[in-house]
């Protein structure tokens, strides 16, 4: 069982940067695909980045630029470092993983917020 924990959201002004922490336990990182997600109030969930276990990063085309996508195998944990943060960006942050072999996301955190002040 792989059990995900975020933490780095909070309350930040317009134009400022957070980075996001996923910390993974239960299981080796080394062995999972992994991904960050968001959902905003009212909208479905959205991926934002993902992460292959071979350290490969992917970002939909509207975030490439302002986030980046980072693992540290030692530490057993995923980041995302968020830049130039805008009132939109404002939304429940989730991290998700899963096996190698697996299609789907299984594994997911709690979520953490970010609120991003005009």
């Amino acid at each position: 069982q792989v059990q995900l924990v975020e933490s780095g959201g909070g309350l930040v002004q317009s134009g400022g940067s957070l980075r996001l922490s996923c910390a993974a336990s239960g299981r080796a990182i080394s062995d999972l695909d992994m991904a960050w997600f968001r959902q905003a109030p009212g909208k479905e969930r959205q991926l934002l980045a993902r992460i292959t276990w071979d350290n490969v990063p992917t970002y939909v085309d509207s975030e490439k630029g302002r986030f980046t996508v980072s693992r540290d195998n030692a530490k057993n944990t995923m980041y995302l470092q968020m830049n130039s943060l805008q009132t939109e960006d404002t939304a429940v942050y989730y991290c998700s993983a899963k096996l190698r072999s697996d299609y789907q996301y299984f594994y997911w955190g709690q979520g953490t917020q970010v609120t991003v002040s005009s």
